[in-house]
């Protein structure tokens, strides 16, 4: 497999090679982020991963985490960061999604203090770590959810967005409740949008919760939480 160094030099030379600078200022104003990016679509970041991940074959947790750091905390350009994120996601880490894993994701979260990194990380590895590890992983969950960081916050409110009617409604309620009074919009779309998409399950749940949390809620999480419930 080579060392984590050697992966993120070939790697970052594929990005490089691949990259739009055009495409990139447009992505860095999109996004509002001081790391520029290499101009790599969704797609196109996907295919030029595929070669990497084929190959990747860790011998151990440690191996795994250390590519995933390397990628992450050297990366130059955000797309070096959605690459990390996908390690964390390959398939030959199943064996490590378990909340021992949860230290990892709290560090990319904590770091990456982004809508476009941290929500991947919290609906994607740390719900499914949450779906699979209900007792253990709660009590993180709610401690999370009254965290001095914002991104840790909003996490503990959108890691269920995945749960449909296995969803944990104390947990979404408590994490809702320990942040429904802060004005920052981060966490106020958060609110909306975990109880939006919890309102496929149960829409009846989500206009009690909406009325039982009253003039608490604002108007944005209201907004967004009966969007598609008329």
């Amino acid at each position: 497999m080579g060392s984590s160094s050697d992966l993120q030099s070939r790697l970052r030379a594929a990005m490089v090679a691949a990259g739009d600078p055009e495409r990139a200022l447009a992505q860095q104003a999109y996004l509002k982020s001081d790391m520029p990016h290499h101009g790599i679509g969704s797609p196109d970041l996907r295919a030029l991963l595929k070669p990497f991940h084929a190959e990747f074959r860790p011998a151990s947790r440690q191996d795994w985490e250390q590519t995933v750091l390397t990628l992450w905390d050297g990366a130059t350009h955000r797309e070096e960061r959605y690459a990390a994120i996908s390690y964390a996601q390959h398939r030959a880490a199943t064996q490590w999604l378990d909340p021992e894993s949860l230290e990892l994701y709290r560090h990319l979260i904590t770091t990456g203090a982004w809508w476009d990194l941290v929500d991947t990380v919290a609906g994607d590895l740390v719900g499914g770590v949450l779906k699979a590890h209900r007792a253990e992983v709660t009590p993180v969950m709610r401690s999370w959810a009254v965290d001095e960081d914002l991104w840790l916050r909003r996490s503990s409110v959108i890691c269920q967005l995945k749960h449909g009617a296995e969803t944990d409604l104390e947990l979404l309620s408590y994490a809702i409740e320990a942040n429904v009074d802060d004005t920052s919009f981060w966490l106020r779309k958060a609110i909306g949008w975990a109880l939006r998409q919890y309102a496929r399950t149960d829409a009846e749940w989500v206009r009690a919760e909406v009325a039982r949390l009253g003039d608490r809620l604002s108007g944005l999480s209201r907004r967004e939480a009966l969007k598609h419930l008329g």
